[in-house]
């Protein structure tokens, strides 16, 4: 495909997928007719960039639907001040979203191969709002906090507490979340400002596991459920 092509397709992923199932925001609708996602996947795959699915990025991780990544950055309520924590950078496609939207953002991976790639790509598209780190993502990130926006792209058990306690008062998190691995719901919380939290259910969804001391792992009792 030539630069032509992968701008109709984008066009075309943009009117298909994202306004007809309801992404209202404008600038949202602005910012993924311009990112190239297929710029994140492997060059064999880049014919399928825009297909209305997930695709395979390595180290059994994915690059999510592009629906999916509209709905959850649209229910981050993001105006462009926000410094934003994202959990699991995985190819950098959602990064590159957040980045065009926020004033900051902290992204975090466990994986080094695909956080080294991601970074890579990023710093050549010449996104200089991002911060990257390696670590385990359920633990947030303490010294960059608070956050006014967390979003989180693996599925939880149930709500890490240290990203509870690492958001804004008023600040908005989307994180997926089940007791059973392979199918959750896709869960917004907001922070008020007396710090209770409200939740609403945006729907089911499907993503790779969060693995860490608050995620999938022998002890998750650490976790807050909500």
């Amino acid at each position: 495909m030539n630069k032509n092509d992968y701008h109709l397709s984008r066009r075309q992923m943009v009117v298909q997928q994202l306004e007809t199932r309801g992404i209202k925001d404008q600038k949202l609708l602005e910012v993924m007719n311009r990112v190239g996602r297929h710029l994140f996947v492997e060059e064999a795959l880049q014919s399928q960039g825009y297909a209305d699915n997930p695709l395979p990025i390595g180290e059994n991780q994915t690059i999510s639907q592009p629906y999916i990544v509209a709905l959850m950055t649209e229910a981050l309520e993001l105006t462009g001040k926000e410094k934003v924590l994202e959990i699991g950078t995985g190819s950098g496609y959602q990064t590159a979203i957040l980045a065009e939207l926020c004033y900051k953002v902290c992204t975090i991976e466990r994986i080094r191969f695909l956080l080294t790639k991601a970074r890579k790509l990023l710093d050549e598209l010449q996104y200089y709002n991002i911060l990257f780190r390696l670590a385990d993502g359920s633990f947030g990130w303490k010294e960059e906090a608070p956050f006014e926006a967390i979003i989180v792209t693996a599925g939880a058990p149930a709500i890490p507490q240290p990203l509870i306690k690492q958001l804004a008062p008023l600040g908005r998190m989307v994180i997926p979340v089940g007791e059973s691995r392979g199918s959750q719901t896709l869960v917004k919380l907001v922070k008020k400002k007396d710090n209770s939290i409200s939740r609403f259910d945006l729907g089911g969804c499907r993503f790779v596991d969060l693995i860490g001391g608050h995620g999938w792992s022998s002890d998750n009792n650490k976790s807050s459920r909500w």
